[in-house]
């Protein structure tokens, strides 16, 4: 008699879950890490019932965590009163949202917003609002992201994503971030509509530029009569500790584009245009949104606004980013080069190409990262995480790095 072969385990909820995801969904993203089913203040839990420390935040955009009391209460309400009523009329809440983007970006008299569902419509926009000028040329960075519909993805700059597209719109150069000279010698071509920046760049690999180049990159577009720009999808509604990235330098843009921590999960994005020349460029017709600043989002940003303002998520963001950053050095592991960003949008550089062996490894120990870069690893997570919550992770990390290592 021969012994039986051991039969093999029945596959789990969420492998189930995954093979009709296969079957059902395009497969543009490859098979999903996890299935997800519910979410708990910084914590989710998996088809499975593990539970996760998410330091991702769905990449910098539940700003408040999962199910947080005041968004839910907000959402709710708002759709049952009503959730969208299209652009040919208007709510208190998108008017409301409006005026509190408007004060907390310190935008001038004058200063408008339009609504959109993400941050590559409010980058299209952008680009509407650059060729309104009269001019074509764009000035984009190396390293950038701006999103990937047509006119968003000109902008960007990985070639993988550009290439299966091309011809793009004309009129785009990418150049190095960071390098005010580079800025100087692209504005000096002539037919420069616009400069487009991420005031960190986040897809990147989280790159801080020198502290002054953005008040150097503001001079020279001044002088070229070329708008700037700033990406503030992911930089912006308080990630790096203040209001938006760009405020720390002092600068008045010509215009920011807002999306992902603005709605806490509901989709919602924004074009804010600076002061009545800017704001004048974009005529009745000329733009338009079916769903953009719908009632329900609108209601959703509002929430995320006053919850930032009232708990004071700015200073904790600035106190407890800077905080984990220290933590991360002082572990003096040889895998850590340095750590970059600002708030909670930081990217711990690695001494070797670990990121995603680094990523899988942590997922198995109950910990959501990013893999931003091949030797980076992103974290994004919400806003109200604890000091505490990000020591487990610190702690874990050691150990994690040296797995990656001999993986």
């Amino acid at each position: 008699m021969t012994a039986e072969s051991p039969q093999p385990a029945p596959p789990t909820r969420s492998e189930q879950l995954l093979d009709r995801y296969e079957e059902a969904l395009l497969g543009v993203f490859g098979r999903p890490q996890l299935v997800i089913e519910r979410g708990e203040g910084c914590y989710i839990w998996d088809a499975d019932g593990k539970r996760y420390l998410d330091l991702l935040a769905g990449i910098a955009v539940n700003a408040l965590g999962h199910n947080h009391p005041e968004l839910v209460a907000a959402v709710s309400k708002q759709v049952g009163e009503v959730a969208h009523i299209s652009n040919f009329f208007t709510s208190g809440a998108q008017i409301e949202l409006a005026e509190r983007l408007l004060a907390i970006a310190g935008a001038p008299e004058g200063s408008r917003v339009f609504f959109t569902n993400s941050g590559t419509e409010a980058l299209e926009g952008a680009v509407k609002l650059a060729r309104r000028t009269g001019r074509t040329g764009i000035i984009a960075s190396e390293g950038a992201f701006h999103g990937r519909s047509t006119g968003a993805l000109a902008l960007t700059a990985k070639p993988a994503y550009r290439e299966p597209f091309e011809p793009l719109i004309p009129g785009v150069s990418h150049i190095p971030y960071g390098d005010a000279d580079a800025v100087e010698d692209a504005l000096a071509a002539g037919d420069i509509s616009a400069v487009v920046l991420e005031p960190i760049q986040g897809e990147g690999g989280v790159i801080v530029p020198p502290d002054d180049y953005l008040t150097r990159v503001r001079e020279l577009t001044h002088a070229a009569r070329a708008l700037l720009i700033l990406d503030e999808v992911q930089t912006g509604i308080g990630r790096t500790g203040d209001w938006f990235a760009f405020q720390r330098s002092g600068i008045q843009p010509d215009a920011i584009t807002i999306a992902k921590g603005l709605g806490g999960g509901i989709p919602v994005g924004a074009l804010v245009t600076f002061g009545p020349e800017v704001s004048g460029l974009l005529q009745p017709g000329m733009h338009g949104s079916t769903f953009g600043g719908n009632p329900l989002a609108s209601a959703a940003g509002l929430a995320v606004l006053s919850t930032i303002e009232r708990d004071g998520l700015l200073r904790h963001t600035s106190e407890v980013g800077d905080g984990f950053a220290a933590a991360v050095l002082a572990l003096s592991h040889p895998q850590i080069r340095e750590v970059r960003g600002r708030g909670l949008l930081r990217g711990i550089a690695l001494s070797s190409p670990i990121a995603p062996a680094v990523m899988g490894i942590a997922r198995a120990d109950g910990f959501i990262v990013n893999a931003v870069a091949p030797d980076a690893i992103r974290i994004a997570p919400p806003l109200i995480i604890t000091a505490e919550q990000l020591a487990s992770f610190t702690a874990a990390l050691p150990g994690i790095l040296d797995r990656a290592v001999n993986s």
